[in-house]
């Protein structure tokens, strides 16, 4: 088994390609980017020489996998047609953009319903996506691997908003399999405040099986962990750093350690409120990490 991946959310400022070299700055050897600015609807593809730059970095470093996640704008189940038309063009501009970087996974939050009916959203959804993704190649040639894999992520169960449940996310993955590759990404902190227990043991084995018996725990390629500002089942959304929130250390040991999960990258997107803020949490989670004595390294262990 290789070596766990562990990494953060990267800033492109200077050069899509920089996001590498933060990674080899900060010891990861996983990380995701936005690949345009998430507050902008239309985004032109990034320059060939910073895509081959990129991608020569990630081998030098062994830096694997890298996800992108799409604009917070697109809203593919969107009740107005205007919405929902501008973000199927924006969806297929991410899904350009990451084949151009060599991107593994492209991480995607539905988006709401609000004005439909829950199974009109899921509907709409899938129907949106199909449409982005038409007549680009996803999927390898043969029995090769996908160029790219589209990540569905669970939301924080606000009330329109599409991915609140597993049970959702594995609906969507269902009507896309024949579409593209597709899996999906869990947050930590989305997890928590919809009402999941990932903090007693008892309730972490829980939700485990529920992932099991919904989304499928190799259907699960990304966790993005983050600790909680809000308590569990609040439906609030705001993440905090690893081990000063709601969620605790203890349960991000049991998660990183899961062998269930091995196969998974895990991704922090927690806030960067001080200089030295990513560093820090990137060193809390790599700290948990089991030793060959198969004990948790104490937090404070790390100068």
């Amino acid at each position: 088994m290789g070596l766990p991946r562990i990494g953060m959310h990267l800033s492109t400022s200077g050069g899509v390609w920089r996001a590498a070299e933060r990674a080899r700055e900060l010891g990861a050897n996983t990380f995701q980017i936005f690949s345009a600015s998430p507050r902008m609807w239309r985004a032109s593809m990034p320059e060939a020489a910073d895509c081959k730059k990129l991608q020569a970095l990630r081998r030098e470093l062994d830096c694997t996998p890298m996800a992108i996640h799409v604009s917070y704008l697109v809203n593919l189940c969107s009740q107005s047609e205007e919405v929902r038309k501008k973000s199927v063009a924006a969806f297929r501009g991410e899904v350009e953009r990451a084949l151009a970087l060599g991107a593994e996974y492209l991480v995607l939050h539905p988006g709401s319903w609000r004005g439909l009916t829950r199974e009109e959203g899921l509907r709409l959804a899938a129907e949106s996506i199909a449409e982005a993704v038409e007549g680009l190649q996803l999927r390898g040639s043969g029995k090769a691997k996908p160029r790219l894999r589209v990540l569905i992520e669970n939301t924080a169960g606000a009330e329109f908003s599409l991915g609140g449940s597993f049970e959702q996310v594995a609906e969507l993955i269902g009507r896309l399999k024949t579409v593209l590759p597709v899996g999906a990404c869990l947050d930590t902190c989305h997890c928590h405040v919809a009402g999941y227990d990932l903090v007693s043991e008892a309730g972490y084995e829980e939700t485990v099986g529920q992932i099991a018996a919904t989304i499928g725990l190799d259907t699960v390629r990304v966790w993005h962990v983050n600790d909680a500002k809000a308590a569990r089942g609040s439906k609030l959304d705001r993440h905090q750093h690893i081990g000063e929130g709601t969620i605790g250390l203890e349960a991000f040991g049991r998660l990183l350690n899961d062998p269930r999960f091995a196969h998974c990258a895990f991704i922090a997107e927690t806030p960067v409120d001080e200089p030295g803020d990513d560093v820090k949490n990137l060193r809390a989670l790599k700290r948990l990490l089991r030793t060959s004595q198969n004990q948790v390294t104490a937090v404070n262990s790390l100068a």
